[in-house]
Parts: structure tokens; C-alpha cells; sequence
């Protein structure tokens, strides 16, 4: 448990850093900055995987087998939002924080159909950095000038590339063992 405890705390300070300690941040020049956020998210998802893999499985609630189909349907969610950003068509003009989003919508999915202890440390624990950034961001810096539009059909390409990856996602947890249909 501690080494999944210290992967969530090291990923939420790396991606926290240039809020909490913009000095210490700015000091590491912008390459050098980016470089340490790096190698701390690295070792904060060895950490977090280590961990939770290693942990006990101390059950606090059974999730009722329905909450698949929800898990399911916010993760397919979660995958469109997380790069939205990225794209270039109309969606990416409609939401400040995609990303945020689609990690939070990540961590509510999961928490639904994970009820031991360890699911509730790792997905809870970046369900609140996510909310935490997010507030921190808006509260830096209030106004939000949404992206120039693209074309509808920009639109209609990441989503077919969304499901692409969530198919990858689902071909990934079915090979760790852990089919998530049901």
C-alpha cells in the first residue's frame, strides 16, 4: 500500500508543481521542468501499478455487476476526452479542461465497478488531483478563450480514432486478466 500511496502523492506533486511551488518550478528553466515532471510521472506510475498489483485485496464494498455497463460507457467517454484538446474540429471549443475531464470521468468509472481499498487509494486519489488541478487552474487563471473551430469532419476522425484506442484498452485489461465487459 505505501508504494501505491507514494505513486498517486509523487504524481499529483509532479503535475501539481508548477501551481504549488511555481519558484522551484521556474527555477528548473522550462526543458529542465518538463524533464523532472517526466521522470516523476514515470516513477509515480511504476509506483502506482508496483503497489497496487502488490496490495491486499480488502473489499469495502461489492459493486453491483450493472455498474459495468456504466464503467463502460464513461470510460468510452474518458478516452474521447482525454486528447479532445488535441484535435481540430468543433468539440475541442466546447470544454476548458478535456483532459481533466476524461481523467476524472477515468477515476468515477473505475471507483463504480473497484471496491477494495487499493482501487479507492490509486482511482480516488487521482479523481482528487484532477478536481484539485482543475479548480487550481481556474482559480489562476480565470479567463478561458475557447480554441478556434475546424472542420465538423475533425470531429467525426478522433472519434473513430477514440474507439480505436478504447478497443487497444480493452485488448490490454483482457490480457492483464481483467475482462472488462462482465
Amino acid at each position: 500500500m505505501y508504494l501505491l500511496i507514494a505513486g498517486v502523492l509523487i504524481w499529483a506533486y509532479s503535475h501539481l508543481m508548477k501551481r504549488f511551488t511555481p519558484g522551484l518550478r521556474a527555477s528548473m528553466g522550462d526543458n529542465g521542468g518538463k524533464i523532472v515532471v517526466t521522470v516523476l510521472s514515470f516513477l509515480a506510475i511504476w509506483l502506482m501499478v508496483k503497489g497496487y498489483r502488490s496490495a491486499d485485496v480488502d473489499m469495502l464494498w461489492s459493486p453491483p455487476a450493472a455498474m459495468v455497463h456504466v464503467n463502460n460507457t464513461l470510460m468510452l467517454v474518458a478516452v474521447y476526452l482525454l486528447n479532445l484538446g488535441f484535435s481540430r474540429g468543433v468539440m475541442r471549443t466546447k470544454l476548458r479542461h478535456p483532459m481533466l475531464t476524461g481523467v476524472i470521468l477515468w477515476a468515477v468509472a473505475h471507483l463504480l465497478v473497484n471496491g477494495d481499498l487499493a482501487s479507492v487509494i490509486l482511482f480516488g486519489g487521482i479523481l482528487v488531483w484532477a478536481v484539485v488541478d482543475m479548480v487550481m487552474i481556474n482559480r489562476m487563471q480565470r479567463e478561458w478563450v475557447a480554441p478556434a473551430a475546424g472542420p465538423v469532419v475533425n470531429d467525426l476522425i478522433y472519434a473513430g480514432a477514440s474507439l480505436a484506442v478504447f478497443a487497444a484498452i480493452v485488448w490490454v485489461h483482457n490480457w492483464m486478466g481483467y475482462w472488462p465487459f462482465g
